[in-house]
């Protein structure tokens, strides 16, 4: 299988406007922003969606939200921030490769979508 845009990210295959990386995940600057802060919280190991999730992936799933907390607080996201996984085309995957949207700076409505 060929790798996604997001792995050629973590491999450096490809360059991107990089937050935040540990030994787990890696956060990035969506490069088509929905809002004046989106991030993209996405984990080194391939899940494909978060429906494909095990349980052995528990602690990297917390892992992403704990990051998405400490990076929201680094920006001085103070009044507020969503946090956004699509699961399927239905929802508007657009990469089969678990990550994290973090959208801020900009009123929220709901529902959304």
């Amino acid at each position: 299988m060929a790798k996604t845009i997001f792995q050629k990210i973590i491999d450096r295959d490809i360059p991107a406007k990089i937050e935040h990386e540990d030994e787990v995940c890696v956060v990035l600057h969506d490069i088509q922003p929905q809002a004046p802060v989106h991030l993209l919280i996405v984990p080194k190991q391939v899940i494909p969606r978060l429906a494909e999730a095990a349980i052995d992936d528990q602690a990297l799933l917390g892992h992403l939200l704990l990051v998405a907390g400490r990076v929201a607080r680094k920006l001085g996201l103070d009044g507020g921030f969503r946090l956004v996984i699509n699961n399927g085309p239905d929802a508007c995957e657009s990469v089969p490769h678990l990550h994290v949207h973090l959208l801020a700076k900009r009123q929220m409505t709901w529902p959304p979508g």
